[in-house]
């Protein structure tokens, strides 16, 4: 009987992503990365030739109908990343949020995520109820007790290449100057990665990674207030990474409802198509194609044994 494989619909990667992210992080330049929430996001990202995805904890939520107060629970954000590391080769960053709990449970989540193939997971050092980065009333966890999580989550995972990421909301509590501290806190505990949230201005980026010689990671949310800094601007400044959470969200959504509201007065769509993804492009996308080819072939084979 003819040997059958399909690396497409049989899911199996050719590199190994936490290898290949940790790899990112000593090449030089900077890797822009933008925010998915499912698989079929991640899937075009990867299609454009983006270098890794992010999982959004708040663009998630938002896909579930939901505010974004660290309400999602581990295992719903287990199996949404586990659907988007099947779906793609790229390295898989995991917001956390505040790592579900205490250091136990910061240690249970990276042993979950490690095992569904992710690349990294980002945590933050917010308390419960958390918010936005970039919204008003946050709360900081006591610096020891981040530094904690980080440890935790260090000793916890199996693979050393797996990236521990560590996000400070810092500047918009307590300043500029704790951010830094803080920051400085975490590498000491075992972060391969710092995340200043929610810096208000470019000298504050800059002054950041002035001061703060490790890979940093840069968050361009719409909407917020950060400044939208170009990727090669960040990068001069001393950025490794880039993310871009709630673009896709924020632009898909715009888009539905400008396509349900001409719907609706129209009573068609005709005019939105030139504006779709085509049933083509879909298909090519997805893999349908390999998926309809794998079936043929393991009917010719299996006919022409019985």
């Amino acid at each position: 009987m003819e040997h059958i494989s399909s690396a497409v619909i049989l899911k199996r990667r050719e590199k190994d992503p936490v290898k290949l992210f940790r790899e990112e992080l000593k090449k030089p330049g900077i890797v822009m990365v933008p925010g998915v929430f499912n698989a079929l996001t991640a899937m075009l990202a990867e299609k454009m030739g983006f270098r890794a995805v992010y999982v959004s904890g708040a663009a998630v939520t938002a896909s579930l109908g939901l505010p974004d107060l660290g309400i999602i629970t581990l295992d719903e954000m287990v199996k949404i990343v586990s659907y988007i590391c099947d779906s793609v080769e790229l390295p898989v960053i995991v917001d956390i949020d505040t790592g579900y709990g205490e250091v136990l449970n910061v240690v249970r989540a990276v042993r979950e995520f490690e095992k569904i193939g992710a690349a990294a997971i980002q945590i933050e050092d917010q308390v419960l109820p958390k918010k936005c980065g970039h919204l008003s009333g946050k709360q900081l966890t006591p610096l020891y007790e981040m530094a904690r999580k980080i440890k935790a989550a260090a000793e916890a995972r199996s693979n050393p290449d797996f990236v521990i990421i560590a996000r400070t909301d810092a500047r918009g509590v307590t300043g500029l100057e704790d951010a830094i501290k803080r920051a400085e806190m975490y590498l000491e505990a075992g972060a391969d990665v710092i995340f200043p949230e929610a810096l208000e201005s470019e000298e504050e980026f800059a002054e950041f990674a002035s001061r703060i010689k490790a890979p940093l990671l840069a968050n361009m949310t719409e909407f917020g207030k950060s400044p939208l800094i170009e990727a090669s601007k960040l990068e001069s400044m001393g950025y490794k990474l880039v993310i871009y959470p709630v673009t896709l969200l924020r632009v898909a959504m715009y888009s539905m409802k400008k396509a349900l509201s001409l719907l609706r007065e129209r009573g068609t769509q005709r005019e939105l198509v030139p504006e779709m993804f085509t049933r083509k492009e879909l298909y090519e996308l997805i893999g349908y194609y390999e998926y309809e080819e794998f079936d043929k072939k393991i009917f010719k084979n299996i006919k022409e044994v019985y």
